[in-house]
């Protein structure tokens, strides 16, 4: 009997790498491949480098594809196109990892995909003449990584200097934040972590994934950005106020308001998304009266005190950990987005009672989604007022509270000194007259 072939050394994870590239250039999300994709964590650890360093650099790539491929990308080609970009990414970015397995892993990974396989010699020749180059496109500049889509936007809205802080952002991605449900100077020193602002922490280098770090099966955290951490911060209203948090899933924030004492309600369309959000309260010891429904149309019987939206939008603020979603969003993407919030935000209105709190933030980097919005909100909902957040109230991040007192952070902020950026945010509080 004659034994079956191995595959060569590093292929099933090049192979797992392409199809996962794959979903994420056809409009997907990215999500890191986990256990069930590969076993092997180092193999996992060197797939999903892989693959973040071809989604980071993916403005370099394109050029670099367009100055290699006269005729362009081949139509209909199956994993071809990824497999390239994960070549490229090695090549240029990571020589670390060495050239010769960038070759012959593209090649090799080309001929399995019966769609692609006829390819496999252009593959080889791009991918030689990427080679002999690879000095010159290493130095590509850094303004090829933001497409002019948003570039021109950021550099009217935060100035030129803010946009080379974006760029290191994303390149460097983003380190892990954690909300403490107690502030325990112990567990921050088990976690490695580094007290930021309030009771964020953030643990810069870890060796293990989320689930397995210390106090997570017992609840004492929860995963959430520095930036996104902020908005319930701001409600400032009295223990066991009644409070709605709209689009609440995954469940951060109400962990947050449940934590401030107040008696939460939590809002969301998506009915898998609450079933995580109520799973994550449980590990956290946390109750909470959960509503799936549509937070546009959402009629309570009583109004509420309180009233958080964390609307639907772009999320161009979240690149460091999604940099595919500034490739994958469009000028008609925020304005559609513009519309969705506009509708939220007058049924949050009508939910909240008289002298009551709203809290409107977005993770996104477009003035249209944030700082327009509360134009608009203050001309359209009739006994709706600005309530200014003041600098004192964001202690380690005055620099985010702008004249009008509303809050706008974004990748180049340092919360607390800390390197490691933030997320893009923008939080507006208003008061019903």
């Amino acid at each position: 009997m004659t034994s079956k072939k191995s595959e060569p050394a590093g292929l099933a994870l090049r192979l797992a790498a392409a199809e996962r590239l794959r979903s994420v250039l056809n409009g997907d999300n990215f999500v890191p491949l986990g256990p069930t994709e590969l076993a092997d964590g180092r193999d996992r650890a060197l797939a999903n480098r892989l693959i973040t360093t071809a989604l980071r650099r993916q403005g370099q790539i394109n050029f670099i594809i367009h100055a290699l491929l006269d005729k362009g990308m081949p139509g209909k080609s199956g994993t071809f196109e990824a497999v390239l970009r994960l070549s490229l990414a090695q090549l240029v970015f990571l020589p670390d990892l060495g050239a010769h397995s960038a070759l012959f892993l593209a090649v090799e990974a080309t001929k399995r995909d019966p769609k692609a396989r006829h390819l496999s010699g252009l593959m080889n020749a791009v991918l030689r003449r990427a080679q002999a180059n690879s000095a010159k496109f290493g130095t590509l500049s850094d303004d090829l990584l933001i497409p002019d889509t948003f570039g021109d936007t950021w550099v009217d809205a935060y100035g030129e200097a803010a946009i080379p802080a974006f760029t290191e952002a994303l390149l460097a991605g983003a380190p892990l934040d954690l909300t403490l449900k107690d502030n325990d100077a112990e567990l921050i020193a088990e976690l490695g972590a580094t007290p930021v602002m309030a009771d964020t922490v953030r643990i810069d280098m870890r060796d293990r994934p989320v689930e397995a770090l210390p106090g997570y099966a017992e609840g004492r955290w929860w995963v959430q950005d520095a930036a996104s951490a902020i908005p319930a911060r701001l409600l400032k209203l009295e223990q066991g106020a009644r409070v709605l948090d709209l689009c609440a899933a995954p469940g951060g924030k109400t962990a947050q308001l449940i934590k401030a004492g107040y008696a939460v309600t939590a809002l969301d369309s998506d009915a898998r998304r609450m079933e995580r959000l109520r799973e994550n309260l449980a590990r956290l010891d946390y109750n909470a009266e959960t509503i799936t429904a549509d937070a546009g149309t959402f009629g309570p019987n009583s109004l509420y005190d309180g009233v958080l939206l964390d609307a639907p939008c772009s999320a161009t603020g979240t690149f460091r950990r999604h940099p595919e979603v500034v490739w994958h969003r469009s000028v008609a993407d925020v304005q559609g987005r513009v519309r969705l919030q506009r509708a939220l935000l007058t049924n949050a209105f009508r939910c909240l009672d008289a002298g009551g709190v709203l809290i409107y933030c977005v993770c996104s980097l477009e003035p249209a989604e944030g700082e327009e919005q509360v134009s608009w909100a203050l001309d359209s909902l009739p006994g709706l007022e600005l309530y200014p957040v003041t600098a004192d109230e964001m202690a380690g991040l005055e620099s985010a509270v702008d004249q009008r007192g509303l809050v706008r952070t974004h990748p180049g902020m340092a919360p607390g000194g800390q390197a490691g950026g933030m997320d893009g945010f923008f939080v507006a509080r208003f008061r019903r007259r």
